[in-house]
């Protein structure tokens, strides 16, 4: 058979739908500068479904950093991999800055988070050990594990005792094969804004060994007193053995880093796969970090306004009688209940009769019968911004609860 046969009639259960709406709900084009306004299609909508939080992507230093930075260096500085020809001192700074603010020995630095996460994973484990990880994990996460061999269990969403459950049957297996354990968790669980539960999953330390690995990006920037993520949070950053984040958030960019002992970072840097091999992280966009971390330390308003933000959205959402599950973190989930053409419609209904721009999440990422809309408020975002939401957010429910959106794909015309 030919391989791309079994490609023809299916798509996946987003692509399914690719055809009736090209454009609409997967791979819509979101058009002008980056913010809390934007137009799609044509009209401009309170946009909703973009993780500035801290409103740094249009932020007028940053800008200029950036564009400084591209018209010195250009793209193709510094040329080859870290290892070999693309190091700089530029790159040695960040890192130092990094470790620096997130209270760490030392940081290295990623071309892409995802890249970074799956790359970390699939270097530190090997066939004899065992990986312990948290049922929502994101899916860098998971697809690191579809590429090791280790033995794996899975424990149930930020629950400690099933944890517990799990290390104690990971023991038992590296008694046989002589390996280690290593804990995977996120900070922030980017769907439903729930805080890793860190510091109860470290006090484990006291009956098992195991090291821990904290994916934090969504909690980088928005968490913390300073904004150094969930580890500050929590006050249990020295139980935490490998810290990684992400620019792709609250610093409104590219790339990622990891922060951790010095030993454990020298040891990645010379066997992960994915930066002997690849080209170095371009210096515009080193040299643009390095003013984004600058302000993410040095303003703290940005973080304040923020978590106003956040306050007003989540407590005007609750006093309206939503559900927005136990988000305690900027990340917004609304979940109402309907089936896949509820949660069309009501997208569609937001998008073009109240100028409101979200993501929308059906089965099979959640349960079947259950929708959630997810909201990420930044610190770009406006009162009036919050108060049209909210309104329109009401609107909609009233309709679904009434069960007046019609049971089919919407009529979608986008533009070619």
């Amino acid at each position: 058979m030919d391989l791309f046969k079994k490609f023809e009639n299916r798509l996946g259960p987003i692509g399914d739908y690719a055809e009736k709406a090209p454009g609409y709900f997967a791979f819509p084009k979101l058009e002008g500068e980056i913010g809390n306004r934007m137009k799609f299609q044509g009209k401009e909508k309170i946009v909703w479904s973009l993780n500035n939080y801290l409103g740094l992507a249009n932020h007028p230093e940053v800008r200029k950093a950036d564009a400084d930075a591209a018209a010195k260096f250009g793209l193709a500085s510094p040329m080859g991999a870290r290892m070999m020809s693309g190091n700089s001192d530029y790159h040695l700074q960040l890192e130092k800055e990094l470790a620096e603010f997130v209270g760490k020995e030392n940081a290295m630095l990623f071309n892409f988070g995802y890249q970074g996460m799956v790359s970390t994973i699939d270097t530190l484990c090997s066939r004899h050990d065992v990986v312990v990880y948290d049922a929502e994990s994101h899916a860098c996460i998971i697809d690191g594990l579809r590429m090791i061999p280790s033995h794996r269990y899975v424990y149930k969403h930020n629950d400690v005792a099933d944890c517990d459950k799990q290390l104690a049957r990971a023991t038992e297996m590296v008694k046989k094969t002589g390996g280690g354990i290593l804990v995977i968790t996120e900070g922030v669980f980017g769907m439903s804004g729930n805080q890793g539960k860190i510091k109860e999953i470290a006090a484990l330390k006291e009956k098992y060994e195991f090291r821990l690995f904290v994916d934090d990006a969504h909690g980088f920037g928005t968490m913390g007193k300073t904004g150094a993520g969930i580890g500050e949070e929590q006050n249990c950053m020295d139980d935490i053995d490998i810290y990684f984040s992400t620019f792709a958030k609250s610093m409104a960019s590219i790339g990622g880093f990891l922060a951790a002992d010095k030993k454990i970072l020298t040891f990645l840097r010379y066997n992960m796969r994915s930066q002997i091999y690849a080209k170095s992280l371009p210096m515009a966009f080193v040299v643009g970090n390095l003013k984004r971390l600058e302000l993410l330390r040095t303003r703290p308003e940005l973080k304040e306004k923020l978590w106003s933000n956040v306050r007003k959205l989540q407590q005007g959402f609750r006093d309206a009688g939503f559900d927005l599950g136990t988000t305690n973190t900027p990340v917004t989930p609304v979940f109402m209940k309907g089936g896949l053409y509820d949660a069309v419609q009501l997208t569609y209904d937001l998008r073009e009769n109240f100028d409101i721009f979200c993501s929308v999440v059906v089965y099979p990422v959640i349960p079947k019968g259950q929708i959630e809309l997810r909201i990420i408020p930044t610190a770009a975002h406006t009162d009036k911004d919050i108060e049209e939401t909210l309104a329109a957010f009401s609107a909609i429910r009233e309709k679904l609860e009434k069960k007046l959106y019609p049971q089919e794909m919407p009529q979608v015309g986008v533009p070619a």
